[in-house]
Order: structure tokens, then sequence, then C-alpha cells
């Protein structure tokens, strides 16, 4: 028997249920809106409501209340007392609005656009530079070259060195 099933399930039990959430609200933390479905927006608009009524309180308990419910993402916490609170301190309430969008094409689910009602610059610090994007001297291997070693049993170079 499921316990603690308050509002939406999603095929979800409940800690896969508060890890979707924690990750829409982060990302909508971190970009500005995200594109979701419609019962997804709806199920964490609340949610966001609470959280930035916590950074508006501004006490030390309130930060710590917003740690545990974003699972000590300081980052994520830090971006919504300092940024999101400068936005919203005369709104009492309704910090986000819904946009609908197109139907999606392969489930012709309702398609939405979470983002918040004010705008607002978006600064999340993070890790430095594009996830992706090499270092100089750096070569990464493509999949195609370790596929190749794996039949050749040759090992490519992973890192290109520099001669001075």
């Amino acid at each position: 028997m499921k316990k603690r099933v308050i509002g939406r399930k999603f095929s979800r039990d409940y800690g896969s249920r508060r890890a979707l959430f924690r990750s829409l609200v982060r990302s909508l933390v971190k970009y500005g809106s995200i594109k979701t479905t419609k019962a997804k927006a709806k199920a964490i608009q609340g949610d966001v409501d609470k959280y930035v009524n916590l950074a508006k309180a501004g006490s030390v308990a309130s930060r710590r209340r917003l740690l545990k419910l974003l699972a000590n993402d300081r980052v994520t916490s830090d971006s919504i007392i300092s940024i999101v609170r400068s936005s919203f301190l005369q709104r009492g309430g309704g910090y986000t609005r819904i946009v609908n969008l197109p139907v999606r094409r392969g489930d012709a689910a309702e398609i939405v656009r979470l983002e918040w009602v004010e705008e607002m610059e978006v600064k999340v610090k993070g890790k430095k530079g594009k996830p992706g994007k090499k270092t100089k001297g750096q070569v990464k291997k493509g999949r195609s070259e370790k596929i190749k070693s794996r039949f050749t049993g040759k090992k490519s170079a992973g890192k290109k060195v520099e001669k001075k």
C-alpha cells in the first residue's frame, strides 16, 4: 500500500516524484523557463511559490528549510534567495506563468512553457566554461574511435601532447 500520495502520481513512487519535482525546479531557476507537460508544470507551480516565499522571509531558518527541500543544492537555493527574491519583493504570490504550446506529435500530450512572471537576469553559479568544450591540448576520443580500437586491438591516444 503506497502512502503519502498527495497530488499527481505520474506513475512514480514517492522518491522518484520528489526527485522529478526537484529537477524541474532546478531547471526553472537555472534557465528561467522550462518546457514540460501541463500536468508536471501544474504540479510544481505550488512548490515554486513555496520556495520563493521561503526565500523572501530571509531568516536563517527559512534558508535551512529551503536547502532541505532542494536536497542540499546550494547553487539553486542561493539563486532563489539572491535573484528571485529581489525580483518578487513586491509580489505576494503567483510567481510563475504557464504558456500553452502546440501538442507533442508522438503522444499528443499538452506541452507548456513554465516561466517566471517577472523578467529577471538568470545567472547561476556553477562550473566554469561549457561542459562539452575542450581545453587547449586535449582531444576527445569519439565513439567511432572507441569502437575501432575494440576490434583492431590498437588503442588510440586520448590526449594530444604538445611539444615545446
